[in-house]
């Protein structure tokens, strides 16, 4: 056996500061001696070119916790004649070491440990690198199975540090697990936060990377509508209940321009004739958004009705301009216009298009904002029903144009028959001829 002195403490001092079981650990430094091992074997047949790349298979290593130290074995197929002194062994040595009723073909496992001197330098030097590469395996694959199932939640983080534009976070899967370290890239942040060294924030939980890359495996984000679902359905009970719904969401967390705020938009619906979903969501004297803006530092939330006629769900989401008329101007391709009085304009538009912007991702239609006053029915009703024909021509001719290309990739197939029919008649009376011509001369 090669003393490891210190290994139990060893053992005890990594799980503790990776945060991983005794039982990993043990396999960790199993792996890393087995290829420590295969260093030192490599170093004593300098004269052999190489190994098979499975040739070292069939060896293991053994820890002895409480002895501290390490056995290497070797599982050894017995035989009548030695090719392979590494692979195999002779059945006369197997019988001479006790092993009277052993029979070829079977296997043995042997203790072929080195001497404690011999181990080496360099194979100590292996053993430690691979040590640490296959630590950090294990607290990767471990990460990535205590956190799967949380992609898609809001986890409580802590500020640890900053990298580049990234802030690194701790975060916990639960009460009484250890802290993991998160990605905050500068795109999910948020303007109005104050990362500083300690600071908490609740955090969207969008990715858990998979391979064998370097820093945090979570990516976290702040700017994700998913945070603000979250939010809502966490303070405000009929979310819970599922009395009320969140039917949309549209956020702008990081406009554009910088003297554009965030602003987030949110759809709500409810089954239940006697409930307010909106008043619900923004609760008595808007106690419930409140707390909502706070934790996103005063993001600016809309909560409007959802409803599932257009134009009324269109005028809603508009808010808080005042709309007078909703024009579905061509339903299939989900174009409006929206008409406002002059004083309205630059409310439903908002500040460097936000608002309208807003409303249309939540509704999913192209809206364009006109001046009542200045709208002309006729005109307009004119021009879109012009497009639509146009619309309609080109796609009858492109309709027209496809069944032309596939009467001539039919006639041309008709006519690919008949040659092949005509190449295969020919071939027949060929050889009928050459058949009766063959009788005639005999």
């Amino acid at each position: 056996m090669v003393s490891l002195p210190g290994l139990k403490e060893l053992i005890e001092s990594i799980s503790r500061e990776r945060n991983l079981p005794r039982i990993a650990v043990q396999s960790a430094i199993r792996e890393a001696l087995l290829k420590g091992y295969e260093r030192y074997r490599r170093a004593q047949n300098l004269d052999r070119k190489q190994f098979d790349e499975d040739y070292f298979e069939n060896f293991d290593v053994q820890l002895d916790i409480e002895e501290e130290g390490f056995r290497v074995v070797a599982t050894k197929t017995i035989v009548e004649e030695v090719s392979n002194n590494d692979h195999e062994i002779a059945l006369q040595q197997v019988q001479d070491m006790g092993g009277e009723e052993a029979q070829l073909g079977q296997e043995v496992v042997l203790d072929v440990t080195p001497d404690q001197g011999e181990f080496g330098r360099m194979a100590a030097m292996q053993t430690k690198q691979v040590l640490a590469q296959k630590l950090r395996d294990q607290q990767r694959q471990l990460i990535q199975e205590e956190f799967q199932d949380l992609e898609g939640t809001v986890l409580q983080a802590r500020v640890l540090r900053f990298e580049r534009q990234s802030v690194i976070l701790a975060v916990s899967s639960g009460f009484g697990q250890p802290e993991v370290e998160a990605e905050l890239p500068k795109r999910e942040q948020l303007p109005n936060d104050n990362y500083r060294i300690g600071a908490t924030f609740k955090v969207y939980l969008k990715k858990v990377s998979q391979g064998q890359q370097r820093g945090p495996q979570l990516l976290v984000s702040r700017a994700d509508a998913g945070l603000v679902v979250y939010l809502f359905a966490n303070e405000v009970p009929e979310i819970e209940d599922e009395v009320v719904r969140i039917v949309a969401v549209a956020r702008e967390a990081n406009p554009p321009s910088r003297h554009v705020g965030p602003r987030t938009k949110i759809a709500v619906d409810t089954l239940d004739r006697d409930v307010d979903p909106v008043g619900a969501c923004i609760g008595a004297r808007g106690s419930r958004i409140q707390v909502v803006v706070n934790e996103l530092r005063g993001e600016k939330i809309d909560v409007i009705r959802w409803s599932p006629d257009p134009a009324t769900y269109i005028a809603n989401a508009l808010s808080p301009a005042r709309v007078d008329e909703v024009r579905l101007m061509d339903p299939e391709t989900r174009q409006t216009h929206v008409l406002v009085a002059e004083d309205q304009l630059s409310l439903a538009i908002g500040k460097e298009g936000q608002n309208v912007r807003l409303a249309a991702r939540l509704t999913g239609w192209k809206i364009d904002i006109k001046d009542k006053a200045k709208y002309d029915h006729a005109a307009e009703d004119s021009k879109f029903a012009a497009a639509r024909a146009k619309y309609a021509a080109e796609l009858e001719e492109m309709e027209e144009e496809e069944l032309d290309e596939e009467e001539f990739k039919d006639e041309n197939q008709l006519e690919l028959e008949d040659e092949l029919d005509n190449e295969i008649e020919d071939e027949l009376d060929n050889e009928i001829e050459d058949e009766l011509y063959d009788r005639d001369a005999q």
